[in-house]
């Protein structure tokens, strides 16, 4: 079989796409007479990149059977497909050609470009020191702003460093205080430099609104001068909207000739943003420009390509320079030890901060997030047994009746709520947080599930289009209706006794949305992880399937246990539990070594 039939074959099985074919196909016609492991690499490229690998690293794949339904298809040994791979007219150094071959990565060319534009604006944003900072006045901010007790050190160094320098990357767990300390940051930058141009955005519209709200709540908390409180801004853009990203539009209306107008770009839910996105907001950065990237390095990676905040944040505190521990020292009041060797330039940009508000740091969720962080399956295992009473466990199945027991108490604060307001808090004290879409355990089947008990037990008649008390959750933006993506909100009659959809608005209020308005939208009495990100609720029960999926991680399990405040509840199988705490999201990509 041809290696055109071959990847036909692979296409009609679904191991890759119409798209990854038709491609592959492309490289052939540029480069007659292509070997057919070139082939085979453009294909598997593409599918790839697909997958969120920003390259295809060819040693990881080189000799193996790429598709388990296709065991007679073998690739090449890694020396002879490198130099096949080298010597085709469709494959070079640079993007002038459809793919790039750097070292044994072999890349689709526009996603090579865009890590070697990224990773050149990080570094060279990386080097030297903010200029004109006070630093007196920064010392006496830092302390007045942020406390002295040992507790809020990590985020007086997060802060301190990004005043001092022009580019910071702050990361964090759920309830470190990015927000409180990104918005500490701004007050102090804004008494360093009152005409400061600020621009505050985030990769989805829930996230940028979550920002706004966080960004007023913390203003309204911090001793701030009346002048800085009114300076600090609280309008926030998806980054989509703020460089000017039209879909089927190739380039945005913001870039390199045509350069956002601030002096500060603030990206929160960094980890979130694939490698596009990130570098096309850092070539419409203007150089002189600070940027500050907000995040969780250790949650879900963005569903498109790159873990761009995990490359970033490498591998953990490298250690600063000495030159950054005696200004911190100097102005935040301590410093951690210097790096013993010359770190990368990207060392004196990272914070990481430790200490959660949002649960107990000695309880169960506490432990039980560090252990599946750190990979130890038994240790993650142990904690369900400790005694702990954030914390249960309990096989998936059998799945109905558990879970109608499981949620009556939450449905009935939820259909017994006396009015919209009390309805919403009833539905963010327990959430269900599924890791598939479809299947037995996945969000589309526990809808359905919930509705049924919902109709049994509560005379709720769910199958109609809308009912009282029915949960939705906004599938896409509205700018017009200041709905976002991700959004949820409750269906319940007004004072005519007519439904309405109800949210709660940033300033603390509802927002009412007829439902022949609403844009698209789903059922949501549970979500996917993903969907989760950013949320936090009092209790999250947590299902996993019963067979082991690609899905199931580590950055998975951890995103899904730090959503809540007060108790996890996990329903999977031990087995399925150490295979996911065991699996971590690795994508294939050069930023790390480029930056590190």
């Amino acid at each position: 079989m041809s290696a055109r039939e071959t990847l036909q074959r692979a296409a009609a099985l679904g191991l890759i796409r119409a798209l990854d074919d038709h491609f592959a196909r492309l490289i052939g016609e540029l480069a007659c007479d292509a070997p057919d492991g070139v082939l085979f690499a453009a294909a598997l490229a593409s599918r790839q990149t697909g997958e969120g690998d920003v390259c295809l690293h060819l040693a990881d794949w080189a000799g193996l059977a790429p598709f388990e339904a296709l065991p007679a298809l073998r690739l090449p040994p890694l020396a002879e497909w490198r130099a096949m791979l080298a010597a085709s007219p469709a494959v070079g150094a640079d993007a002038r050609v459809p793919l790039v071959l750097d070292g044994d990565a072999l890349y689709l060319a526009r996603y090579w470009a865009f890590e070697t534009a990224l990773a050149a604006a990080l570094r060279a944003r990386a080097e030297g020191w903010a200029e004109g900072v006070d630093r007196a006045r920064l010392a006496t901010g830092l302390s007045r702003l942020l406390g002295e007790d040992d507790a809020a050190a990590d985020q007086r160094r997060a802060a301190a460093l990004a005043v001092l320098r022009r580019l910071a990357v702050i990361s964090g767990g759920p309830g470190t205080g990015k927000t409180r300390t990104v918005t500490a940051i701004l007050a102090l930058l804004l008494e360093q430099a009152p005409a400061l141009r600020v621009a505050l955005a985030a990769p989805t519209g829930k996230a940028a609104a979550r920002l706004a709200e966080s960004i007023q709540a913390a203003k309204r908390e911090l001793p701030l001068d009346d002048a800085v409180r009114a300076a600090i801004p609280e309008r926030t853009h998806t980054l989509h909207r703020l460089l000017g990203i039209v879909p089927g539009r190739s380039r945005p209306r913001r870039d390199a000739n045509n350069p956002l107008h601030v002096d500060l770009l603030v990206i929160d839910e960094a980890s979130m943003v694939d490698l596009p996105l990130l570098a096309r907001a850092l070539a419409a950065l203007p150089s002189q420009a600070r940027l500050i990237l907000l995040g969780d390095r250790d949650q879900l990676a963005s569903v498109e390509a790159g873990a761009v905040l995990a490359d970033i944040c490498g591998e953990g505190a490298a250690g600063y320079s000495p030159a950054l521990c005696a200004a911190l020292a100097e102005t935040a009041g301590e410093a951690p030890a210097a790096a013993s060797a010359s770190p990368s330039p990207l060392a004196d940009s990272v914070a990481l901060l430790a200490h959660s508000y949002r649960f107990a740091q000695a309880g169960g969720i506490a432990a039980l997030a560090r252990a599946v962080n750190a990979g130890d399956a038994d240790a993650a295992l142990a904690e369900f047994d400790a005694g702990w009473t954030d914390l249960a466990q309990a096989p998936p199945a059998p799945l109905e009746p558990r879970l109608g027991e499981r949620l009556d108490g939450a449905l009935a604060e939820l259909f017994e709520a006396a009015g919209p307001a009390e309805a919403l808090a009833a539905l963010g004290r327990l959430r269900i947080l599924c890791a598939l879409r479809e299947g037995p355990f996945g969000v589309a089947e526990i809808n359905a599930l919930v509705e049924r008990h919902v109709r049994r037990r509560f005379g709720v008649d769910t199958r109609k289009p809308w009912y009282r008390g029915r949960p939705v959750m906004v599938q896409g933006n509205d700018y017009a209706l200041d709905l976002f993506n991700g959004d949820v909100g409750i269906a319940w009659p007004n004072e005519s006794d007519h439904l309405r959809v109800y949210f709660e608005g940033a300033d603390g209020g509802l927002k009412t949305v007829h439902p022949g308005r609403m844009p698209a939208h789903e059922t949501v009495y549970a979500m996917t992880v993903h969907k989760s990100q950013g949320s936090e609720f009092d209790e999250v029960l947590l299902i996993l399937p019963r067979q082991d999926a690609r899905v199931l991680t580590r950055e998975l399990l951890y995103t899904g246990i730090t959503r809540a405040r007060r108790r996890v509840e996990l329903w999977a199988e031990p087995s399925i539990l150490a295979t996911a705490v065991a699996r971590r999201v690795r994508r294939a990509s050069g930023l790390r070594g480029r930056l590190w």
